[in-house]
């Protein structure tokens, strides 16, 4: 298939997904000791009591809500300031050290300062998140802006095209793909601060569930946890691929 994933792909993938499973299963207990990796058996079975009783849900729409909300905020705020940044190479220079600076600081380490500024409610989490997602915006849409087509720019200049149509016709078309793949990397990070978020200061959502889980020994919790968290994660990429098809159908057509 040109367009997606072919079955023979799914059926590796399906492959492999078995055959690690049926080695984790088989070393626990014989190559090495379960207490320090459980077994899929007994994590399956944890997740199926969590959804039994209906704790998972409240879990994972927690992480979810955080994650989900601070990488639109990160997206609402770090495009338009990517547009600025392209547009304004004089204010970019200046500030191009200071975004690098902010962005290479460990936002994990504010972690405690969040919560002394926001609490340890929704908000708290979703600035986390938002704090680790915006800067990928920021620099992705900077730079695909400066490598829109000089030649298209030019052009419509020469047509006496107003900035408003340029932008609307060229610029933020280009930079789709850019946007995108900001989201492609932007759910991991987000997913990171919201679980950070929760690992500090929080009553609900995945990672205090793993942290709980990890205070207590209960290692098959913990898995659990990350089993659940590492869904999220793929079933979320899953939905930006299709959107990226859908969207961007007309570059595939055109080669």
């Amino acid at each position: 298939m040109r367009d997606g994933v072919d079955v023979s792909t799914w059926v590796w993938r399906l492959a492999l997904i078995v055959g690690l499973l049926v080695i984790w299963q088989f070393a626990a207990g014989n190559l090495f000791n379960e207490f320090w990796s459980s077994r899929p058996s007994l994590i399956g079975e944890r997740l199926f009591a969590l959804v039994n009783s209906g704790e998972v849900w409240r879990h994972v729409g927690a992480t979810v809500s955080e994650a989900l909300l601070g990488l639109l905020l990160g997206a609402l705020i770090g495009t338009p300031i990517g547009i600025a940044l392209a547009h304004y190479r004089r204010a970019a220079d200046i500030v191009d050290p200071f975004v690098m600076g902010l962005y290479g600081l460990p936002r994990v380490a504010l972690a405690p300062m969040f919560i002394l500024w926001f609490g340890i409610s929704l908000f708290s989490k979703v600035m986390m998140s938002f704090s680790m997602v915006v800067f990928v915006f920021i620099l992705n849409v900077t730079e695909g802006i400066r490598t829109v087509d000089r030649d298209m720019i030019d052009l419509m200049r020469t047509m006496r095209a107003p900035r408003s149509y340029i932008m609307r016709k060229v610029t933020i078309p280009s930079i789709v793909p850019w946007l995108l793949a900001s989201f492609r990397i932007g759910i991991g990070l987000s997913l990171v601060g919201a679980v950070v978020g929760e690992l500090i200061g929080a009553n609900r959502g995945l990672g205090w569930y793993v942290l709980r889980a990890g205070g207590q020994l209960d290692t098959t919790g913990v898995f659990a946890g990350l089993f659940l968290l590492m869904m999220i994660a793929m079933i979320a990429n899953q939905i930006v691929f299709l959107i990226e098809r859908k969207v961007l159908h007309w570059r595939r057509e055109t080669r």
